[in-house]
């Protein structure tokens, strides 16, 4: 598991302009929907291509927050890229740097079907919009590439946006809190899992007190 550090320069900078750590420390459940972003074998499985090894630390996170009752009911999945073989053809990016060198090329090689997932796939506007979602939880890899990218589209396209600081991964503390630091207080909130719960849980009092 990653060791989240935020900036102590975006910590302060959010509570002198909201009087407080977190802008969506309620969340109204009936509106919040958990948003998970390539949990697919490409990026999880042992030895593959793609592999972030700290994705499979974020598995129990992610599904203390699927089985939370409200969002559980609209869990999503996005699949950033399709990665996926046919008869030795690579169906993927590759003039993208990362996937230069003779190590990556033999892992390219090896024949795994790369678009199979560890859960469903939607792809999600409309399907939220439909259901009168207006908060996102991302969860998911990797924090500084797709995941990033995901929740600052959600956000330009207005929606509340919360990153699970410890539901993400990627392949290092200092990217992983690199991304956390820039989005927090720009984009969106960033909180743990616990305090998304509490949260959620703090969203479910004031609706049952309205």
């Amino acid at each position: 598991m990653h060791k989240i550090a935020i900036s102590p320069a975006a910590l302060d900078r959010m509570t002198e302009r909201m009087g407080k750590q977190h802008p969506f420390g309620t969340i109204e459940p009936r509106k919040a929907a958990l948003l998970v972003i390539d949990m697919q074998n490409y990026f999880v499985k042992r030895g593959v291509l793609g592999e972030i090894p700290l994705a499979r630390d974020i598995v129990p996170n992610i599904n203390r927050l699927a089985r939370r009752p409200a969002p559980a009911q609209r869990p999503c999945h996005v699949d950033s890229q399709r990665h996926e073989r046919h008869a030795g053809q690579l169906v993927d990016f590759p003039r993208m740097p990362n996937d230069a060198g003779p190590q990556r090329a033999a892992l390219r090689g090896n024949g795994y079907r790369r678009r199979r997932l560890h859960s469903g796939l939607f792809r999600v506007e409309t399907y939220l919009r439909d259901r009168g979602i207006d908060t996102l939880l991302i969860a998911g890899t990797a924090t500084n590439i797709c995941c990033e990218s995901s929740a600052r589209d959600a956000m330009m396209l207005n929606f509340k946006v919360i990153m699970v600081s410890d539901a993400l991964a990627t392949h290092t503390d200092e990217e992983h809190n690199a991304t956390l630091s820039a989005f927090y207080g720009q984009f969106g909130d960033v909180q743990t899992t616990d305090e998304a719960l509490q949260a959620l849980e703090r969203g479910d009092i004031t609706r049952a007190a309205a």
